[in-house]
């Protein structure tokens, strides 16, 4: 009888032994490529967030509210954008003593010289409020509101 070495390792049956291990050079590599990818990952989820929560080209402030009635409120706001020449569109909304939006309306700020304006408008409400605010402004003006 000869006995024969091979370079190759035993085939051991996966239902008894499981599956056959990865070699480490293989796990570090596998380690290193989804280090790699959390990375791009965050930066990704990082350039997202700048980009829709960094600086706005418009921003609204309450200026101001008064409740004028139990369905009306008038709400006062400073809006400042970079680019005073583009009409720009603010939401603001009356809220209830529970915290519920009572009332909501869309403002158009039309175009401007000065970067920061101060504008007034009432806003219906469904239930009495108690305070009023700007829920937000943004540049992308809906056609309805310029007639277009």
């Amino acid at each position: 009888m000869q006995n024969v070495m091979t370079d190759s390792p035993l085939d051991r049956p996966a239902s008894r032994y499981g599956a056959p291990q990865r070699s480490r050079r293989t796990r570090r590599w596998v380690i290193v490529g989804l280090f790699a990818a959390v990375v791009v990952l965050g930066v990704t989820i990082a350039a997202v967030a700048y980009s829709r929560l960094g600086s706005p080209e418009v921003k609204g402030e309450l200026g101001g509210y008064r409740v004028v009635d139990d369905r009306t409120v008038e709400v006062t706001a400073s809006i400042t954008r970079d680019d005073p020449s583009a009409p720009v569109v603010c939401i603001v909304r009356a809220r209830s003593y529970d915290g519920d939006e009572v009332g909501r309306r869309e403002l158009l700020v039309a175009p401007s010289t000065t970067e920061i304006v101060q504008v007034r408008t009432t806003v219906t409400t469904s239930r009495p409020a108690v305070v009023g605010d700007v829920y937000g402004c943004g540049t992308d003006v809906p056609s309805y509101l310029v007639g277009g």
